[in-house]
């Protein structure tokens, strides 16, 4: 069954546009739309939808403290201009924080932090934690990626993290601008890798642990340009690889 969502921003426009990705994704469906952050609290207690694609800048009542009110069932992803709100929106626990302007392979992203979550949610004890495979005897220094009908050689040393989409990957690295889109899956990708570079953080993201700028006290990553929250599904192996990491332990 989809996931029911509602959206609650202030600018019409922003509206239309998360609209429109709801409507051409089927996981989702949605319950209603609403620029008045107070007339939207009272439909999200009614209607009790899985998802809250909510703005934080509001009028009358802000994001952050809609948040605070909302019916624990339902789960929230901020979406906002500002992304000094980050730090914040993990404090109310939220799945993901979309900057505007918000594109679809990001929405998408969010989606399926979604689905993980409700999908654990309903079996909160899974019989099995990904964990990375046996490494191979010889490890390649480089990958062959097919981008746009071409294949690029990437160097493995030159990424700095993976972030899949259904069966897409977005390959990050230092040398370009711009990620690398190819068609393949997460699990083929972390087959690759040298475990002892690289770990498995998320359903979605597999990132180079040398590259990590720091880590905070929710337990989310900073690497690159993202902010990546590790879910409580990955947060053991997470936890076991930074007391491996860490000198001043408490």
């Amino acid at each position: 069954m989809p996931l029911t969502c509602i959206i609650v921003d202030d600018e019409p426009l922003a509206v239309k546009l998360m609209e429109s990705f709801v409507a051409k994704t089927p996981e989702l469906e949605l319950l209603g739309s609403f620029t008045d952050s107070v007339e939207a609290i009272n439909a999200v207690k009614e209607q009790k939808p899985n998802l809250l694609f909510l703005d934080i800048q509001m009028p009358d009542l802000n994001g952050m403290e809609l948040a605070h009110m909302i019916p624990t069932e339902t789960r929230v992803i901020f979406t906002t201009a500002f992304k000094e709100y980050a730090f914040e929106s993990y404090e109310v626990s939220a799945l993901d924080f979309l900057l505007k302007p918000i594109r679809y392979n990001k929405f998408m992203v969010a989606v399926e932090k979604a689905k993980e979550w409700f999908a654990k949610s309903e079996c909160p004890k899974p019989s099995t934690i990904t964990h990375h495979p046996t490494p191979n005897t010889k490890i390649p220094s480089a990958l062959f990626v097919r981008v746009d009908g071409e294949l690029r050689n990437i160097t493995i040393s030159d990424i700095i993290y993976v972030n899949g989409m259904k069966d897409y990957v977005m390959f990050y690295l230092d040398s370009e601008t711009k990620p690398l889109i190819t068609h393949l899956t997460m699990k083929a990708v972390e087959e690759m890798l040298p475990p002892d570079k690289f770990l498995r953080v998320h359903r979605s993201y597999i990132i180079a642990v040398d590259k990590i700028r720091k880590v905070d006290r929710n337990d989310c990553i900073y690497i690159g340009n993202e902010i990546i929250h590790v879910p409580d599904g990955y947060q053991e192996s997470f936890h076991n690889f930074l007391g491996t990491r860490t000198i001043n332990k408490m």
